[in-house]
């Protein structure tokens, strides 16, 4: 794992001597006790006294010798007398400790750790045995996570080990354990792997020959199952939507892309590279012998709170071996609620009313990456009652449905989205949902399925609402066939939201909002923030993201307008008098109450015109 930003890890509070720093007579040298600390958090006046001698009285028992006082102490669910009617957590514990012991406080962000470098530092037994970790080298010191500040009988090996000085954080114990354990293993892992096979097991074209080796990594080795498990494990906890798995000739990276940003993980050799991405072609059933041709599969397994979650996956060749990338759908977040997705109480409104309507298209419009596969299935889940008929063709069927009949395009066998469509309407349906317009043929069937009496949502990439009529007008799709089917546009971008944990109230000018909204008047009621960046949201400032919506709903009116030569900017000012907010007003929206910023969206919105 690579460190990609200067971020917790890279900012120093203090650069030690080459003396262990000096411990706070509160809390002796050597391991810490549960007695001792219960006694300091109540000289502290964080616990009670009766509470403290309670838990002297639980430290007389007999407890596992390998257990951690301040998780004994958290699990005993202490009253906090600073902040009365909470418990003392363990991370509260944990950062008392640190400004206790007079270091600091540190929560472990693995996507900032290099791991090959940190456990390169010492070994797995080392570090377990003095409940450390290092967490970062550089040529100016090493940052080493500990959940035992006061015990220090490592700190003159490791300088002089590492020559350099050494930075302490105090860490959550089990969040230290678990990472110890994480990030020794997989190294170990890739380690056994690399000594199956040294070189590249696929050629590429500038293909290095060393005569004399054999062997080759397989899919099936043990140090390979083991690197791929994590990885997907990994991927889930970090929130992640996509990974990739991009070779290179010296190192291969593993990137995660999480609230639409990449980050780079984990690098792997070209040879372990290979057999990860051979076993992930066994586990989603491609041809583990054809390596030329990009290939598209499937991978159903279970998040580490038992939920199935599935994944889409995609290889395609490049020049120094396959490329993967796997797109997560979580059913947690893939189908949510429409009050979730981030719509007004307005658009809501309209939406169901929308989609609610016996016959006529809806369409979804939007890039890559914008939300258009939640909105439908969200929507679809909620209109799959059990006296409708859903059916839909997509390519690829994004995620399995029980309430919908999905089936998947094979250009192969001459099953594209058109002859889909045609299948779909001798099945009786009341609702299709077609995975996207992308030609004549496909826009003429959706047209058709609406007029002979059937609900149509699709997709389109336009930039806005009122573009997707001038793409059907594009495609060859008659005028009055577009006016007389299309009830309504939904436009969508999908923006970061401000981390809760961090972000502070902030003022905005009328050049700012002009900068978003041109000469429209801001929003009356204003309570913008402005993004920080802590340990919650990788000191990013922003965690999660939320949708933004423009509704076109096509009126009496609206309809006029659709001609074979359409004006689309009198289109767009009449839908403007007819109420329909643009993109820009609804990030305003946004802004205004808090949920984002104004440089957020406007790097995800279109160049106003």
């Amino acid at each position: 794992m690579r460190t990609r930003r200067s971020d917790g890890l890279n900012e120093p509070r203090h650069v030690p001597g080459e003396a262990a720093p000096p411990v706070p007579s509160r809390l002796p040298p050597g391991r810490l006790s549960l007695a001792r600390v219960a006694s300091a958090l109540a000289e502290d006046g964080l616990i009670a006294s009766s509470d403290a001698e309670r838990v002297r009285g639980t430290a007389a028992a007999r407890h596992p010798g390998d257990v951690h006082p301040l998780v004994l102490l958290a699990n005993l669910k202490l009253d906090s007398r600073r902040h009365p009617g909470t418990e003392l957590s363990l991370e509260r514990l944990t950062e008392w400790l640190a400004h206790e012991t007079g270091h600091r406080y540190l929560r472990i962000d693995p996507t900032r750790v290099d791991v090959a470098a940190a456990t390169a530092v010492v070994s797995h037994a080392y570090a377990r045995r003095h409940r450390i970790l290092p967490l970062a080298v550089s040529h100016e010191r090493v940052l080493v996570a500990t959940s035992e500040p006061t015990d220090l009988a490592w700190w003159d090996d490791l300088q002089h080990l590492t020559r350099r000085p050494v930075e302490l954080a105090v860490v959550n114990p089990l969040d230290l354990h678990r990472y110890t354990m994480e990030f020794f293993g997989v190294t170990r892992s890739v380690r056994g792997a690399r000594e199956t096979r040294d070189t590249t097991g696929m050629p590429n074209f500038e293909q290095l020959i060393e005569l004399g080796r054999v062997g080759e990594v397989g899919a099936d080795d043990h140090h390979v199952v083991h690197i791929v498990d994590w990885l997907l494990q990994y991927a889930y906890e970090q929130r992640a939507s996509d990974i990739h798995l991009e070779p290179r000739r010296d190192m291969g990276r593993m990137r995660f892309r999480i609230d639409g940003v990449m980050h780079k993980v984990f690098e792997l050799p070209p040879a372990v590279m290979t057999a990860v991405v051979s076993r992930i072609k066994v586990l989603s059933r491609m041809d583990l012998a054809e390596r030329r041709r990009p290939q598209d599969g499937r991978i159903k397994t279970r998040s580490p709170g038992g939920r199935e979650v599935e994944m889409r996956v995609s290889t395609m060749p490049t020049a120094f071996g396959e490329k993967c990338v796997m797109r997560i759908f979580d059913p947690d977040t893939a189908i949510k609620d429409i009050g979730q997705l981030g719509f007004s109480a307005d658009e809501a409104a309209g939406w169901n009313a929308l989609v609610e309507r016996p016959h006529g298209i809806v369409l979804v419009t939007g890039p890559t990456g914008s939300g258009k596969t939640t909105t439908l299935y969200s929507t679809l889940k909620r209109l799959a009652t059990p006296d409708v008929n859903v059916c839909s063709v997509e390519d690829p069927i994004e995620m399995v449905a029980p309430e919908f009949n999905q089936m998947q395009v094979q250009p192969g066998i001459d099953l594209d989205f058109a002859s889909g469509v045609r299948t779909l309407l001798r099945q009786d349906p009341d609702i299709i949902m077609i995975g996207e317009i992308r030609d004549l043929e496909t826009a003429q069937m959706a047209v058709q399925a609406a007029l002979t009496g059937h609900l149509v949502l699709s997709t389109l990439h336009t930039n806005d609402a009122a573009s997707a009529i001038t793409r059907l007008l594009d495609l060859g799709v008659p005028h009055y066939l577009v006016a007389s089917t299309l009830n309504g546009v939904l436009a969508q971008r999908l923006v970061r939201t401000l981390c809760p944990h961090c972000k502070r109230p902030a003022t905005l000018d009328a050049e700012d909002w002009r900068s978003l909204l041109g000469d429209a008047p801001p929003p009356a009621v204003q309570h913008p923030h402005a993004a920080v960046g802590c340990l919650e949201c990788r000191r990013t400032g922003y965690l999660g993201r939320v949708g933004l919506y423009e509704l076109l709903t096509v009126t009496p009116r609206l309809r006029g307008l659709i001609r074979a030569e359409m004006d689309l900017a009198a289109f767009s000012r009449v839908a403007g008098e007819e109420g329909v907010r643009t993109l820009r007003m609804a990030a305003a929206d946004k802004v205004a109450l808090g949920l984002t910023t104004i440089a957020e969206v406007v790097s995800v919105l279109p160049p106003k015109d």
